[in-house]
């Protein structure tokens, strides 16, 4: 009975001081109470008193004075992972030199891949491919192909047939294992894929990739696709950079040319930031977000002669800002925005030459559409270069577009015939404080129902 009295008593009095908060202590007291509560926190500490702190690794890859000897995309992984395991955080800096990639360099979360300028190049190697022996269905882990000569554990490869090559029906893994001509993969078949359809293993992959990650960098170097001798690799799922399900990246100073598709692709993703980078001589776009990238940011690039667009906005990005980036000589338009790709800022761009129309909104349902895009303070020129074209071409009933202070015009080819052009499925448009010159057709065609 004793016992349970005291008990009591110690919780009463204790309650009694939480209640009166600070008015329990004396004045200077409170002071340093609110000094405290107010100090900035060091994570590092804290993380100090609960494990082990392990300040950031960096590694260093390449030649003469590396930490890893090697000039191989095996070199540059085997320094990622050891960063992955010893604590997960870290930096990995190539030296100058060129790296032969057999498969993507694959990033983890909170790892950095850092080059040493334009001297630092990850290039593909030399493309090869064989058509199955049998066909390839969905969930095996292996796939058997007539020849496998060309092909080594290690290696990245895309998987498909000719009715299922593009968007995500393609397969992409790495070979683990090769008995006689059966490569065994480890990523599941994500399709049935048939021999008599010109089923097919390619060793086509990405440069460098992270999936499923977050907090990561790549900077300062120049990935080289090699184009010429390799496949066609959807940029859905692959690109010279790749980026999948990847939260808090940016990729800044990096040169990206001559791949087979998509220069950097990324899918979906959050708060992804392509900053000061230049991508050309790529089959496809120069740059793809899509499948849902909220919050990304496009500055300050360089985008020009790909086969494609210098940006292809795909599915569902939203809230993004794309501004300060020259985009030319691209082979269809300049920048192409569409299915749900909503509260988009394009702003400050310079966007000539281009195949069609400098911008285009494509046509789209009207639920859709590319609502409340905004376009404000570009340069549009010259663009229709392969085909009549537009400043700005406007296909789907996409609500509350604005375009002001923009100048867009022709000053040489014709073939831009008018700066804004208004489809029968369109809306109306803000149009605002733009100035327009040199366009046969007009400054507006409007074809508004």
């Amino acid at each position: 009975m004793r016992n349970i009295v005291i008990i009591f008593m110690f919780v009463f009095f204790a309650g009694c001081i939480s209640n009166r908060g600070t008015d329990y202590y004396s004045g200077k007291q409170v002071e340093v109470l609110k000094e405290v509560q107010n100090r900035s926190i060091d994570s590092s500490t804290i993380r100090s008193i609960i494990a082990p702190f392990k300040p950031e690794r960096i590694i260093t890859v390449g030649g003469a004075g590396a930490d890893l000897k090697g000039f191989t995309s095996e070199a540059i992984q085997t320094a990622i992972d050891a960063i992955r395991v010893e604590g997960g955080r870290g930096t990995v800096i190539l030296l100058q030199g060129e790296f032969e990639v057999i498969a993507p360099v694959r990033l983890y979360s909170n790892i950095t891949l850092k080059g040493s300028g334009e001297k630092t190049i990850l290039k593909k190697c030399k493309g090869y491919s064989s058509p199955f022996a049998v066909d390839a269905d969905y969930g095996e882990l292996q796939v058997t192909v007539q020849d496998a000569s060309g092909f080594k554990p290690g290696m990245g490869v895309a998987i498909f047939d000719e009715d299922q090559r593009y968007g995500w029906d393609l397969t992409t893994a790495k070979i683990t294992a090769i008995k006689g001509n059966t490569l065994f993969i480890d990523e599941f078949l994500v399709r049935d894929y048939r021999s008599d359809k010109k089923g097919t293993v390619s060793n086509a992959c990405s440069v460098i990739s992270a999936v499923e990650a977050e907090n990561i960098k790549i900077a300062d170097l120049v990935v080289d696709g090699s184009a010429g001798s390799n496949d066609m690799i959807d940029g859905c799922r692959a690109g010279g950079i790749y980026l999948h399900k990847v939260r808090n990246a940016v990729i800044e100073n990096v040169t990206v040319k001559n791949f087979n598709s998509d220069g950097i692709s990324w899918q979906i993703t959050e708060h992804v930031t392509v900053r000061k980078c230049e991508v050309y001589g790529c089959t496809n776009s120069g740059l793809h977000p899509g499948t849902g990238s909220p919050y990304t940011v496009i500055e300050g690039n360089r985008s020009h002669d790909n086969g494609g667009y210098g940006l292809f906005v795909c599915w569902r990005v939203r809230n993004g800002i794309v501004r300060d980036n020259i985009f030319y000589r691209n082979g269809r338009n300049g920048i192409s925005t569409g299915h749900k790709d909503t509260d988009m800022l394009f702003s400050g761009n310079h966007i000539y030459e281009n195949g069609s129309d400098g911008i285009s909104l494509r046509g789209e349902t009207d639920l859709n559409a590319p609502h409340r895009s905004v376009f404000r303070n570009n340069i549009i020129e010259n663009n229709g270069t392969r085909e009549k074209g537009y400043g700005i071409g406007i296909y789907s009933k996409a609500e509350d577009v604005v375009i002001e202070n923009n100048v867009i015009r022709n000053t040489g080819n014709n073939k831009q015939i008018a700066a804004i052009y208004l489809s029968a499925n369109s809306l109306p448009v803000k149009v605002e404080n733009n100035e327009f010159s040199g366009h046969s057709a007009g400054d507006i065609i409007n074809d508004q129902k």
